[in-house]
C-alpha cells in the first residue's frame, strides 16, 4: 500500500486577483520507508507541494491520499488532528522554541497532539535523544547549540511523535557540507530503525544524492522522476 499518491494535483494561488497555477496535473506514488527528495529551482512548486502533503494547504484539484486518508478534503481542524497523528515536520531554520531545553523541545509534540502520561513522555524523548545521539544535549537550550545540533533536536522532535511520514523543508540549507552529511545520514539511520519515510524538498546537491526517489519540479510541472535503489553513502 503506498504511503502518498498524488492523482492530477493542481495548486493555484490568488496573487492580486491574478489567478497563478503553483502546482500543475501532477501525479506520483510513494511507498514505505522512502527517503524522497523533491527537486528543483526556487519556484518550481517543491515547497507548495510538500506544503499539500504535510496537509498544510489544501489542493485545488486533484486527489491527494497520505497514510491511507484522503487529505484533500479534510477540514482544518481535521487536518491539523491528521498532522498531529501521522506527520513529523523539520524546518530550515529549525523551529526550535528558544525558552525551552532540547529535551523540551522534543516533548513538545507530545503535549500538543498526544496525551501521555508524563512518565511515558519522559521516556520517550530519552529514547529519541538517544537515538539521534544527542542525549548530552538534553538542558542545553537552542541558543547553546551548533547548527547541526539544533537539527538533530528538530530531527528528535519530528520523530518523537512516531510518525508514518517527516517532511524536511530545505533541511541543510543552513548547514555546512560535513553537517549536512551527518543529518542525511541520521535520517537514513532513523529511516531504517523505524522505517519512517522522509520527503525532502531541495536544491541541495548533496541531499538529492542521497534520495532513493527524486522528483523534479519545473515551473509546477513534476519533470522528471529518478530512482536509484539504496543510493550511496557519501
Amino acid at each position: 500500500m503506498s504511503l502518498v499518491r498524488a492523482e492530477s494535483l493542481s495548486k493555484i494561488y490568488d496573487a492580486g486577483g491574478v489567478a497563478v497555477q503553483a502546482i500543475r496535473d501532477i501525479s506520483f506514488t510513494i511507498e514505505p520507508s522512502a527517503l524522497v527528495a523533491f527537486v528543483g529551482p526556487s519556484g518550481s512548486g517543491k515547497t507548495t507541494l510538500l506544503n499539500m502533503v504535510g496537509t498544510l494547504d489544501p489542493p485545488s484539484g486533484g486527489k491527494l491520499w497520505v497514510v491511507d486518508t484522503d487529505v484533500s478534503t479534510l477540514s482544518r481542524r481535521h487536518a491539523a488532528e491528521f498532522r498531529g497523528e501521522h506527520l513529523g515536520f523539520v524546518f530550515q531554520d529549525f523551529n526550535l522554541i528558544p525558552v525551552l531545553s532540547a529535551a523540551e523541545n522534543v516533548e513538545y509534540p507530545l503535549l500538543m497532539v498526544q496525551n501521555r502520561p508524563a512518565a511515558e513522555r519522559r521516556q520517550r524523548v530519552q529514547d529519541i535523544l538517544e537515538a539521534v545521539g544527542i542525549t548530552e544535549l538534553a538542558d542545553k537550550r537552542p541558543d547553546q547549540l551548533s547548527g547541526g545540533q539544533k537539527q538533530r533536536v528538530a530531527v528528535a522532535r519530528a520523530l518523537v511523535t512516531n510518525p508514518k511520514l517527516v517532511l524536511a523543508d530545505e533541511p541543510t540549507a543552513n548547514l555546512d557540507s560535513a553537517t549536512a552529511h551527518r543529518v542525511i545520514d541520521l535520517m537514513r539511520a532513523m529511516r531504517d530503525q523505524f522505517g519512517t519515510t522522509f520527503i525532502f524538498s531541495t536544491h541541495d546537491p548533496r541531499v538529492m544524492a542521497e534520495a532513493e526517489l527524486t522528483f523534479t519540479l519545473t515551473d509546477g510541472a513534476l519533470t522528471q522522476e529518478t530512482s536509484q535503489a539504496g543510493a550511496h553513502h557519501g
